[in-house]
């Protein structure tokens, strides 16, 4: 190979490696990064080899051909600089963008009604800015009785790392009020295919909340720690029917028609690993802003709070948890609904692995009280899952629920559920 050919070789090779190292480096194979490598190498080789030879050249005083290589050199060091500074690109970016999320489909047989299939995908959209700045959000998207599409917005926070042990989240986010909502709801976590009651909408545990909260841990000692979240938020609305209160919503609101923003949080402790020891409320103002199903202004405002405790413990294959939490408004004579209600729930769960992990068994016994006795319900729920993997799982639910004879909430079904986290 002569000198011309050689050049022709090294600037044709440090452009394909331009090309190839391109930010696509980073999830590339080990084979390719291997093979990237070792023509990194035979054009190094072949550098070197030009380079003896201007050193021949300048021994041998032949002045025409010393000038033609140093420029032909200094050609190929230039294209091997830029090549280099693309190719490490890749090493400095300052963002980074991933996908997750969780999907499930079931099918759900009550004792009195017509059995069906359900469907619902949750993508979660992450995006992080040189360690300093996370946006975060969560779709909920759901085929609904009629055929319709019905998309939520479950969450999306700007994050702001102030340190490694705290985090100032602003926007829509899941209520650090108990533990269920926050940590166990998606389908692939929760270890039966169904929420306990009193955890859904206009229950007694709080969904979600628009404002600012500050997240954090503090360590005690070697093995042991806290976690707080702290918030302030627009808060819920109530809902006035009938000269009643018919319902809390506590599921985040752009608006705040009462004016009167709540504040609450969580204090964990984990004196190990696998043991979680929690307590959680919220307190401020609240007024009737729909009654009769129509927007209603001027009702005066009344005490709102919420109290809540939870436990969890994990040893080997053994699953233990249980929370109770209640949420209640006052009462307040010039309302249109002048008596408060509370509404109060807990449940307790166990479930066990068994089968070197692929099977599990799970119990839980709720009981939810709701000032409405048509929503009041105690649920016996038994559950069997098979994991496909840790977070792809089949499961097999019973109810066994006693309500308010002739409603939905004494109504006892079956669940199938196929659930799948990414």
């Amino acid at each position: 190979m002569n000198t011309t050919q050689r050049l022709t070789f090294v600037t044709l090779s440090w452009l394909m490696l331009a090309t190839a190292t391109t930010p696509a480096l980073a999830q590339a194979s080990s084979s390719r990064i291997a093979d990237l490598e070792a023509k990194m190498n035979a054009m190094a080789a072949e550098l070197a080899v030009l380079k003896e030879e201007l050193a021949a050249a300048k021994a041998s005083g032949d002045s025409a051909n010393l000038q033609a290589m140093q420029a032909d050199i200094n050609a190929a060091k230039q294209i091997a600089e830029r090549a280099t500074q693309s190719a490490n690109e890749w090493k400095d970016v300052t963002s980074v963008t991933h996908l997750s999320g969780y999907a499930s489909a079931d099918y759900v047989s009550p004792e009195n009604g017509n059995a069906a299939f359900i469907a619902n995908f949750n993508p979660m959209f992450h995006f992080l800015l040189n360690d300093k700045l996370l946006w975060e959000a969560e779709l909920e998207i759901e085929v609904e009785e009629n055929g319709e599409t019905a998309i939520g917005l479950e969450y999306t926070t700007v994050d702001i790392f102030l340190n490694d042990s705290m985090t100032l989240m602003a926007g829509k986010f899941l209520s650090p009020v108990g533990n269920f909502r926050q940590n166990i709801h998606p389908s692939w976590i929760n270890k039966l295919p169904s929420a306990p009651p009193g955890f859904g909408h206009d229950g007694a545990a709080p969904i979600s909340e628009v404002g600012l909260q500050l997240r954090g841990v503090a360590p005690v000692g070697d093995n042991s720690r806290f976690t707080y979240a702290a918030y302030i938020g627009n808060g819920p609305k109530l809902e006035g029917e009938d000269g009643e209160i018919h319902a809390i919503e506590a599921e985040g609101f752009a608006g705040d028609p009462d004016d009167e923003k709540v504040f609450g949080g969580r204090v964990a402790f984990l004196p190990i690993p696998q043991l979680e020891l929690a307590v959680s409320g919220a307190f401020g103002n609240a007024a009737v802003v729909e009654n009769d199903g129509v927007d209603f202004e001027g009702d005066p405002t009344r005490d709102y709070k919420v109290l809540g405790f939870d436990a969890s413990y994990r040893w080997n294959d053994l699953d233990l948890r249980g929370e109770y939490i209640k949420q209640e408004v006052d009462p307040q004579e010039m309302s249109v609904a002048p008596e408060g209600g509370k509404w109060e729930t807990w449940y307790a769960q166990g479930a066990y692995k068994l089968g070197q992990g692929k099977w599990e068994g799970v119990v839980r016994f709720t009981d939810f009280n709701s000032p409405h006795p048509d929503d009041s319900q105690e649920q016996w729920a038994f559950g069997v899952n098979y994991l496909i993997t840790p977070s792809a799982m089949v499961k097999i639910g019973y109810e066994a629920n006693d309500g308010l004879a002739g409603e939905i909430t004494d109504d006892d079904r079956w669940i199938a559920q196929i659930a799948y986290g990414y």
